[in-house]
């Protein structure tokens, strides 16, 4: 069994083309003994986003705090404290905070994720400044 506050864990930037604002705690994965899925807590700053992306295997949201967005490809779903989102596999997503304080959630990613390719969108993939992917 593991028992830690998740502010103990390490907090990372999320290190992605089309990546903004955003930073991620790996809470629970396999090297704490947990077979099949990994629960990681993101945090997206105000006015923040992940990247515009997809890949080959599901994800459960559950969002912690916060006002955002989600994008299924082009269509907008509002977010906030409570919702859950379930992210098929091969979906076009995107996390956006359009609040003014942080945007929190869970993600759960089974452990097979880790040798799967994800394909950013296409304007994820630019060279220049950071841009808000999909917009």
């Amino acid at each position: 069994m593991k028992v830690q506050n998740s502010q103990s864990v390490p907090s990372q930037p999320v290190d992605m083309p089309g990546a903004s604002g955003c930073t991620v705690r790996w809470l629970v994965g396999e090297k704490d003994g947990a077979p099949n899925f990994a629960m990681r807590q993101f945090e997206v700053a105000a006015g923040g986003f992940t990247p515009k992306h997809s890949h080959p295997y599901e994800h459960e949201v559950f969002v912690l705090e916060g006002q955002g967005v989600v994008l299924e490809g082009d269509q907008q779903h509002p977010l906030q404290a409570g919702d859950v989102v379930f992210v098929a596999p091969n979906d076009v997503h995107q996390f956006r905070n359009t609040g003014r304080g942080p945007l929190k959630f869970l993600c759960f990613v089974p452990h097979s994720a880790a040798k799967l390719p994800i394909t950013m969108a296409p304007e994820c993939g630019v060279a220049g400044p950071a841009k808000m992917c999909g917009s």
